[in-house]
């Protein structure tokens, strides 16, 4: 009977929350729009004031000066004076779309069975209705990188934009890369009221190692033969080494970033990416040396080391972009699909410890851009990249002037509604009433 109500409730719970679906995405943009006199953050480090940002069949046609463009030659003349305009924001490392309910077991798909499953596509489990993602939207956040959680190996991740009837039609890129988390040289021993009573050496740290190490072996043995028996592991990493895939590799500690850098080379991995990065500003030199980029967690936490300066997490972007690091932004933690509508206030977060504002614009959408492999299409407002943009009443990073009347992906004006938005309409209609 207990398993039964259960069983009830949660079918119940889920009624609830996908009783009412996502708004209906929008139709192809048809009529082209000039948006005028706004401050357009460019998402390359440079704005422009008082500039004109022009749009048409979802391609941008025109990015600079008012003064330089005739704005009869659009159907459309959106006056933005006063405002600020900024290229979609662009959630890294997400698990948008692959959890609703944390509580509901039937609606998490955010990791499989195994320990070593890079054929794993999170993409065919994208949730292009989910509730979560509609929440971003009304910040800015258009775009997302869908990645798998679990075990050492964990999957392929793609890259989305968040307006779509189904995955298929959400997918930007698809199977950009394969997520690692590799194993930690160090290990708690022991939890106390606030945490881990001690770190010790992780006894065990080699021989992790080792099994990673004995799968790309076997896997670059296995490309370069005949390739029978057919082996869907092995076959779903062949992108890391002829360099059409990415390694997004979960790491943090200063030997274990060392470590892995040096694992990649050795092996022939051509693009890695460190993702997290805690103790990333201890080894700047050798990542830049290698060309890898830093997807940041983001600043809201307390430091990782005990004698760490309390503020360093605050501190990671300015540090890492002053030794020539490409960083990004990404959303992986405690509770990251509802957090993850505060990507831009994290942004914000490095902006008020240092970090140049442009460059904290730059994290979550040029950067990252670079990061996913995007940016020939998206991550900056330039002529010919994809029309998926904003137009913020003040400053995107700051949740106080965050306000966004009009958002398009694609050149689509989208909806910028979601459940949020709608229950505050209808409870402020109803003291408004005075009822």
């Amino acid at each position: 009977m207990l398993k039964l109500k259960n069983i009830l409730c949660g079918a119940a719970l889920l009624t609830g929350t996908w009783g009412i679906a996502q708004q209906t995405p929008a139709p192809r943009q048809t009529a082209s729009v000039l948006i005028t006199g706004a401050v357009a953050h460019i998402g390359n480090g440079s704005t422009i004031n008082n500039s004109a940002i022009g749009f048409k069949d979802g391609k941008i046609t025109y990015a600079g000066p008012l003064s330089g463009v005739t704005t009869g030659a659009y159907d459309r003349v959106i006056d933005a004076s006063g405002k600020h305009v900024y290229p979609g924001f662009i959630a890294a490392n997400s698990t948008l779309g692959l959890v609703e309910v944390d509580a509901v077991r039937a609606s998490n798909d955010q990791s499989d069975t195994g320990d070593l499953i890079p054929h794993v596509r999170s993409i065919v489990a994208y949730n292009s209705e989910s509730k979560v993602v509609e929440s971003c939207r009304p910040n800015g956040i258009l775009m997302a990188q869908v990645a798998p959680r679990g075990g050492l190996i964990s999957g392929t991740s793609s890259v989305v934009q968040l307006d779509a009837w189904n995955w298929e039609d959400a997918a930007i890129k698809t199977d950009d890369g394969i997520h690692l988390h590799w194993p930690s040289a160090f290990r708690s021993k022991g939890w106390g009221f606030s945490g881990p009573s001690e770190f010790v050496p992780n006894k065990d740290y080699e021989k992790e190692i080792g099994e990673i190490r004995t799968f790309i072996s076997g896997a670059k043995t296995y490309l370069s033969g005949p390739k029978s028996p057919e082996n869907l592991p092995y076959q779903a990493v062949s992108g890391l080494f002829d360099g059409s895939q990415k390694l997004y590799v979960n790491v943090d500690g200063e030997k274990e970033i060392a470590d892995v850098v040096r694992f990649a080379k050795t092996n022939g991995i051509r693009h890695m990416v460190v993702v997290g990065g805690n103790e990333a500003w201890k080894v700047a030199d050798l990542l830049v040396e290698n060309d890898v980029p830093v997807i940041l967690s983001r600043p809201h936490r307390l430091p990782s080391g005990e004698d760490d300066n309390v503020k360093q997490p605050y501190l990671l972007a300015k540090m890492l972009s002053d030794k020539g690091v490409l960083v990004g932004l990404e959303m992986s933690g405690a509770m990251e699909r509802m957090n993850t509508r505060n990507l831009p206030f994290y942004a914000g977060t490095f902006a008020a410890y240092g970090l140049d504002k442009e460059k904290a614009v730059q994290l979550i959408t040029g950067n990252n851009a670079r990061i996913l492999g995007i940016d020939a299409f998206a991550g900056t407002l330039e002529t010919g990249k994809d029309a998926t943009l904003f137009i913020s009443e003040g400053d995107a990073l700051d949740m106080r002037t965050n306000s966004i009347p009009h958002a398009y992906i694609q050149g689509r004006e989208i909806s910028l509604e979601s459940h949020q938005t709608q229950l505050w309409k209808r409870y402020m209609g109803k003291y408004e009433a005075g009822q």
